[in-house]
């Protein structure tokens, strides 16, 4: 089985079965690709394509499996020339990083900066999303490492590394009842339409489980998942927010900022990186400056880690510092 029988096998594949569009795109012959394809049936013991006549029809349930995996072996190909390129200078490369709103906005602005200042010829991409849009990107490929609060049970592909934990906190109008009602109750809060970040579907929300609790239910009129948007609607009126604490500016003239932490608990904040990937130099580095608490050769140890569960039991002991 050679490579380039893999790429002929694609190609066909992704030309709708036409040999003839498959061999332009490769820039070679039709029937050096039908020849191909048969000596790697051949060799397989069984049919790819199913025939009539010289032209190919559809694609066996075996053949199926066959290139699903040709493509993946393939894209390997593709990501070790990469690597091999990007080796040659530890300077130069990329870093694709997915993560939500509120990371991107209040937290990794000065890790960034930091980052580029020490690796100004890596291009750094910032995509953002939910964590079922961020377990997306994972699963397409399409980022390096995550950083996101919870939903670990979505990233079962990456190694979890605790970064830093955050509390919620509730804003109103300075002239809002509850801003000068004294510490905060499940009673007081639940009196009032509120106004928080979208939850996810992947699991049961944090904040509907801290009032069933106290056997009430939250009033939750809009849900968002970008914290400008929860202070715009909480300015005009709309309701109570609940958003973390990093998002807001305490010394803001208009909106009073209340202490939540003994009500809703607190969150991690991770970061992930594929599990038995290769990690660049620089990635170590943009992991210690988001997780300073996390040398390079702890973030190694639990990078080569079998399982979940020992990444956690190496990690136990971390003492993580609060935003």
């Amino acid at each position: 089985m050679k490579l380039h029988q893999l790429r002929y096998l694609a190609a066909v594949a992704q030309s709708g079965l036409n040999i003839t569009a498959a061999a332009q795109k490769l820039h070679t012959s039709q029937p050096g690709v039908s020849k191909q394809i048969k000596l790697l049936e051949d060799e397989l013991g069984f049919q790819i394509f199913v025939r009539e006549g010289r032209n190919l029809t559809r694609i066996t349930p075996a053949g199926q499996q066959v290139i699903d995996r040709a493509l993946r072996i393939l894209q390997e190909a593709q990501s070790i020339r990469a690597l091999s390129t990007e080796l040659r200078d530890e300077g130069r490369g990329s870093l694709s990083i997915g993560t939500t709103h509120t990371q991107a906005r209040y937290v990794l602005p000065g890790v960034i900066r930091e980052f580029l200042a020490r690796y100004p010829n890596v291009r750094l991409n910032l995509h953002q999303g939910t964590s079922e849009q961020i377990a997306e990107m994972v699963a397409q490929d399409r980022i390096d490492c995550a950083i996101n609060t919870g939903s670990e049970r979505l990233f079962s592909d990456l190694t979890i590394l605790p970064c830093y934990r955050w509390n919620r906190v509730v804003i109103v109008p300075r002239d809002h009842p509850l801003a000068s009602a004294g510490k905060l109750t499940y009673r007081a809060l639940a009196a009032y339409p509120i106004i928080t970040y979208t939850f996810s579907f992947s699991g049961p929300s944090s904040l509907i489980d801290a009032f069933a609790k106290a056997n009430l239910t939250p009033n939750v009129a809009i849900t968002a998942r970008d914290s400008d948007v929860i202070v715009t609607y909480v300015r005009l009126g709309m309701g109570v927010g609940i958003v973390a604490h990093m998002a807001v500016d305490e010394n803001d003239p208009d909106l009073a900022v209340i202490d939540a932490s003994h009500l809703l608990p607190a969150h991690t904040t991770w970061l992930g990186f594929r599990r038995g990937t290769l990690l660049r130099k620089y990635m170590y580095d943009f992991a210690q400056l988001i997780a300073p608490h996390l040398d390079r050769r702890l973030v190694e140890r639990a990078h080569r880690a079998a399982t979940p569960e020992e990444v956690a039991g190496m990690l136990a002991d971390v003492k993580l510092p609060v935003k």
